[in-house]
């Protein structure tokens, strides 16, 4: 199977929101309430919040096997020379077939021909993809507490890749 990665529109959100919905009981079930996967879906990804990204500049790209989308990521430009990834998620039937690490290279490549001198991303503390990105170099460079509402906290550490 060969992964092809393609720059997302706006006409990929309901793919993308689809892929969320599947993705995140897998990666976050044992990690968060129900009440909790459930309220972040519908702040980050519903379908104004999608489209709000893609305004503020957040450049999405899909992942696709066999013409079928598979994954998404996204990064955007935060400061001068500095880009966020952030998110990466592929439905848990198509990891390991190399489609997360595709997406993550062509954030890289989005961060490298922008001028980008640095990649970083929030990961759960307790989260296993830690592994994932520590394995495709980055590195823990700190820790952020973010108050996301309705009581929920999102303790996460910064992980960051040079260019």
């Amino acid at each position: 199977m060969m992964v092809q990665i393609r720059q997302a529109t706006a006409k990929d959100i309901p793919t993308i929101r689809h892929i969320a919905h599947h993705t995140w009981p897998v990666a976050y079930g044992q990690l968060l309430t129900k009440e909790q996967l459930d309220y972040m879906l519908i702040l980050m990804y519903s379908e104004s919040s999608l489209a709000d990204q893609l305004t503020k500049g957040h450049v999405f790209y899909m992942a696709e096997l066999n013409g079928s989308p598979q994954g998404f990521a996204s990064v955007s430009k935060e400061a001068e020379g500095k880009f966020k990834l952030n998110k990466l998620y592929v439905l848990p039937d198509t990891q390991k077939t190399g489609a997360g690490k595709a997406l993550l290279h062509q954030a890289i490549q989005f961060a490298k021909d922008a001028d980008g001198k640095e990649l970083f991303l929030q990961v759960k503390r307790d989260n296993p993809a830690r592994g994932f990105y520590e394995k495709q170099g980055f590195t823990i460079t700190g820790e952020i507490n973010l108050d996301i509402g309705n009581g929920y906290l999102m303790e996460d550490y910064i992980m960051s890749l040079p260019l």
